[in-house]
């Protein structure tokens, strides 16, 4: 560790920068503290670099890596800014040797050592594969032995169970000698990738030399894909349980969980990280680096001199590593952050105050029954082609434009931010407090719905967004898998497959309440996943043939859709009611969307809306005012209301309490329609067109 030099910043965020830890071609490792006196690892982008978009996005992708995986293995993400200015990640802080270090300083680890250090790994491992990502570059260097037990670090390259190894310049961002043959060769890789770089580091965990080894690059690749490993100095007991993972065929290689169990090492055998020589160097580094970020001296030059000398010392004990590569080492010691708020991506404000418009009277003249109100307003914005259905959350009301997403004002209109590194054609609220969207590369981005301010985000590898509750956000992936994203930390909380008969056919219209997520599929069936893991618990088959189900869940009652208009107990699929439908011709028809409000239940049957009761599905009303099939019937005020586009386009609102026509607002043709409802207006996307209306 050296001093801080000319050029170096002497804060980062809410962190007080003390030392260089390390540096590499991609950036700076700074130790840092900040007013908690929480000490961590901050790792920066060199300043030269931070307007390249691609080690931008590598640099991003590293900090959601490591913020996505739950794991005691590995060191947490104590905060990130990778937006604007200098991007940083700061994590855990750890003192301890790396293990090619301690190899390298106290010779190979016995038997017992070499069982606890597999079986520590491999429960790391399963984490970070649960979580939905391949490390991609498992090494000696990379793993930090501490007080604790060994960790885990530097996600540079790891990313989502996806994609090819090779990078865009062709380069193979693997160590030589500990990548498996796929990652050599640039094939698609599996997290069976990381299991050949475990059977590789224990090889020299237990013998102090690679497995492979070679002249050059070249040849120790050649020897990755077609030689054997070395296995000279390896016990035959060690040798039959590492042997497998170095399997040629990542078919053929144990899973994490296999070799955490086939390693389980004796009782005790923790105490290698607490006794013997790796132990005394991590309790001396340990009292290094307590010393380093302890309060100043009264006497500043005496304080000066000692954290020099202090600096000096850790740099030659080693306590970090600056990786080659384009890559830095970074670990952090074990502490919780106490970030400053303004500088944390996970403190927002309460959702805003709803401003609410007057309702329409006809009494007071304010329209005609059967007549046509004016607009409250119309948006000065063009809505994008593939935008959905406008979102109101609060104070705003959420487009898809071209290029992004926007949010106007709810009382005039008026555009307050835009967002264009978002996809236009998904978002979502999270209670009010965040709105949800998508990039191109499947990363969840959230902004603050008054502001547009910019929050955590998430590399999901999403394709879609499904629905939310107050723990997570869950999305379909771009290889048609299901996943969590926790809302408090940004992290993956498991990643569940679909049965292979629905992949590819999930609709985005889902439905989240009591623990269970409710998908529908686009040839009418219905899944029932748990929220906790993403198991099957329940479905509904043959639901719909024409119409596309669009799920409501509340009060542990899911509301369907469809050949019928069903109830359901959300937890087991248990069938409260059940109701069919007929057309104008008395020919069987199908239901459109569900809106539920207090205790009625609304849906078109064929074309014209019923109220029916949520308890056992008796009907109240049935209106013949017009509505399209799919379109929602939505309660706002004292009316229902829905856009008509099967014979002319027009908003229809009806008198909830009876059915009755209210009035009609008239709309130009176009060929997208959404609408939605809040604060007493009803907000209509009708083509390129946003606009607000009055309820009564």
């Amino acid at each position: 560790m050296k001093p801080l030099g000319v050029g170096d910043p002497v804060r980062l965020g809410p962190y007080r920068l003390l030392g260089v830890l390390g540096e590499g071609g991609m950036g700076k490792v700074y130790v840092g503290q900040d007013g908690a006196g929480t000490v961590a690892a901050v790792k920066v982008l060199r300043p030269e670099l931070a307007h390249d978009s691609g080690l931008a996005r590598r640099f991003v992708r590293e900090a959601i890596a490591a913020q996505a995986v739950r794991s005691p293995g590995i060191a947490p993400v104590l905060g990130a800014q990778t937006e604007g200015g200098r991007p940083w990640i700061a994590t855990e802080f750890l003192t301890g040797p790396t293990l090619d270090e301690a190899v390298e300083k106290h010779g190979p680890l016995d038997a017992t050592g070499v069982r606890a250090l597999a079986a520590s790994i491999a429960g790391t491992l399963a984490d970070i594969h649960a979580a939905g990502f391949i490390h991609r570059d498992l090494k000696p260097q990379n793993i930090v032995l501490t007080s604790t037990g060994p960790r885990v670090i530097d996600f540079g390259i790891a990313r989502p169970e996806h994609g090819l190894t090779l990078t865009t310049t062709g380069q193979i961002p693997v160590t030589p000698g500990y990548g498996a043959p796929e990652q050599v060769l640039g094939r698609r890789v599996t997290p069976a990738a990381d299991v050949f770089s475990l059977g590789a580091v224990l090889v020299h965990a237990a013998t102090g030399r690679r497995a492979f080894e070679g002249g050059h690059v070249a040849a120790v690749q050649y020897e990755v894909v077609h030689g054997e490993p070395r296995w000279d100095g390896l016990s035959p007991e060690l040798h039959a349980l590492i042997a497998p993972c170095l399997a040629k065929d990542g078919a053929s290689r144990p899973v994490p969980g296999q070799i955490a169990m086939a390693f389980a090492p004796p009782k005790n055998s923790d105490r290698v990280w607490r006794r013997g020589p790796v132990a005394e160097e991590i309790k001396e580094r340990e009292g290094q680096v307590r010393r380093l970020t302890a309060p100043p001296m009264t006497t500043m030059s005496s304080a000066t001199v000692t954290r020099r000398r202090l600096l000096t010392g850790l740099a030659a004990g080693g306590t970090v590593l600056a990786a080659g590569g384009g890559t830095t080492g970074w670990w952090l010691l074990r502490q919780k952050s106490r970030q400053d708020k303004k500088d944390d991506l996970f403190d927002f404000p309460s959702a805003a105050a709803t401003p609410e418009a007057r309702l329409l009277s006809s009494d007071d003249g304010d329209y005609i029954v059967d007549g046509s109100p004016k607009a409250l307003w119309r948006a000065d914005v063009t809505v994008g082609p593939d935008s959905p259905a406008p979102l109101p959350v609060r104070d705003v009301v959420v487009i898809g434009l071209y290029g992004g997403i926007g949010a106007c004002n709810v009382v005039d209109g008026k555009l307050r931010w835009k967002a264009e590194e978002v996809e236009p054609g998904q978002y979502l609220s999270l209670s009010d407090r965040l709105v949800a969207a998508l990039d191109v590369d499947g990363v969840l981005r959230t902004y603050v719905p008054s502001t547009g301010e910019r929050k955590w985000t998430a590399d999901a590898d999403a394709a879609a967004l499904m629905a939310a509750d107050d723990k997570a956000v869950y999305v379909m992936t771009k290889d048609h898998r299901l996943r969590s994203v926790g809302r408090s930390d940004a992290r993956i909380r498991w990643t569940a497959r679909i049965p292979s008969e629905h992949r590819g056919k999930i609709s985005p219209r889902a439905a989240v309440d009591s623990g269970r997520l409710v998908l529908s599929t686009i040839d009418g069936h219905v899944l029932v996943v748990a929220t906790s893991d993403g198991r099957r618990v329940w479905e509904l088959r043959n639901q719909a043939k024409e119409a596309e189900i669009s799920p409501v869940a509340q009060n542990g009652v899911v509301y369907l859709n469809g050949r019928t208009l069903t109830a359901c107990k959300i937890t087991d699929g248990t069938k409260i009611w059940s109701r069919t439908t007929r057309d104008m011709y008395k020919a069987p028809a199908e239901w459109g969307p569900v809106s539920v409000h207090g205790d009625s239940v609304y849906a078109a049957g064929g074309m014209f809306p019923e109220r029916r009761a949520t308890s056992d599905g008796s009907k109240t009303w049935t209106s013949w005012s017009d509505g399209s099939s799919d379109s929602p019937v939505l309660v706002q005020g004292t009316g229902l209301w829905m856009i008509d586009y099967s014979y002319k386009t027009e908003v229809n609102a009806v008198n909830l309490a009876n059915g009755y026509a209210g009035w009609t607002y008239k709309l130009p043709e176009a060929e997208r329609h959404g609408i939605a409802v809040d604060g007493n207006r009803a907000f209509i996307r009708n083509g390129a067109l946003l606009c607000a209306l009055p309820v009564f």
